[in-house]
């Protein structure tokens, strides 16, 4: 099967982690019952914070962190190229706080004249499992309008929001997806968008122009893969259903899912306790509100053991890739019974 991972952050690479195993290798044999033969990434480009941050003003490329993330989420090992990537100076005059895949991927850019490139020679040098592919090559920036009538600009900014935000623009408009990215979104049996923050990481993608009529006319499964935890500024006191309701309106009220997957664990009560003192709480699982917008929820154990509440990437590919086999008869059903009505 073929999969789209659409999003940004640590959510991506975290599902990425867990697809990668059920990528068939170069040479096939793979004794997976769930093989992907071919994986996509698609990535946000809107980071202004940290490394990526001082890269984009410094240099004028785009934000290389969250490919990076994807880059070593994908790497076919652990071994040093791989650690090295995600290494960070501690210190050094102008290096201190930079990542070593960050500075790679800049010089790449500058040598070769073009990002792509640059994220495709780092793929070889990793040799990644997938495809890595930023959602738009424009240098955009985010815009925020919040329900007081105020607007914010930049990343940074409106991930610490106290006030709701009621409409997320890219500045400036119209920047296009790359045709790769489209044509792997067309060619894709399993779609999926999320983890991730929510206005930060995933709706800019479905803003780039293209990305969402692909996605409405794909015949693919397509599957919402909700956060674990609020987030204090931009998602605080959000449900799952209000994901979901963002994602429809920044969409054109499309129904772009087809699954909204929820996490029916729960948390030890010493980090909900941590993540209360940030102002964040476990997302609500509003199962009829989900529905009132035409997606089916599925929940699943999918909490990882972790310090931080985050998904268990093996779990969830898992489960992904489960749905997918069930919805592939139907599809394939549905697709010969068009054919035929012509």
């Amino acid at each position: 099967m073929q999969v789209v991972a659409i999003g940004g952050g640590t959510g991506l690479s975290t599902l990425l982690r867990g697809l990668k195993p059920h990528v068939v290798p170069p040479a096939g044999g793979s004794v997976l019952r769930a093989a992907i033969s071919r994986l996509t990434a698609i990535v946000t480009v809107t980071d202004e914070g940290g490394s990526s941050g001082r890269l984009r003003r410094d240099f004028g490329i785009l934000p290389p962190g969250d490919i990076r993330n994807c880059l070593v989420a994908l790497a076919e090992d652990e071994q040093l190229l791989t650690r090295l990537f995600s290494y960070r100076f501690s210190d050094g005059r102008g290096l201190a706080g930079h990542s070593f895949g960050n500075l790679f991927l800049a010089a790449l850019t500058h040598l070769t004249r073009d990002f792509t490139k640059a994220v495709r020679v780092s793929s070889e040098v990793l040799a990644v499992r997938g495809e890595i592919f930023p959602s738009t090559l424009s240098d955009v920036r985010l815009k925020a309008h919040l329900v007081n009538g105020r607007t914010l600009s930049g990343e940074a900014r409106i991930n610490q929001t106290p006030v709701r935000i009621r409409r997320l623009e890219l500045v400036p408009r119209g920047s296009r997806a790359l045709p790769e990215a489209l044509a792997a979104i067309d060619a894709a049996d399993l779609i999926t968008l999320g983890p991730g923050s929510l206005y930060t990481s995933l709706i800019p993608n479905l803003l780039v122009r293209g990305i969402v009529p692909h996605i409405a006319q794909s015949r693919a499964l397509k599957v919402f893969v909700a956060n674990l935890m609020t987030q204090p500024g931009e998602t605080r006191d959000f449900t799952a259903g209000d994901h979901l309701g963002a994602i429809w309106e920044h969409s054109g009220r499309q129904r772009l899912f087809d699954y909204v997957v929820l996490s029916s664990g729960t948390l030890p009560a010493g980090l909900l306790r941590r993540y209360a003192l940030e102002g964040a709480a476990p997302v609500v699982a509003d199962r009829d509100r989900i529905r009132e917008l035409g997606v089916q929820p599925v929940m699943a154990p999918l909490l990882g053991e972790s310090h931080v509440a985050r998904h268990d990437p093996l779990r969830l590919a898992r489960l992904l890739l489960r749905l997918t086999q069930e919805h592939k008869p139907s599809a394939e059903r549905a697709e010969r019974e068009r054919q035929l009505s012509r």
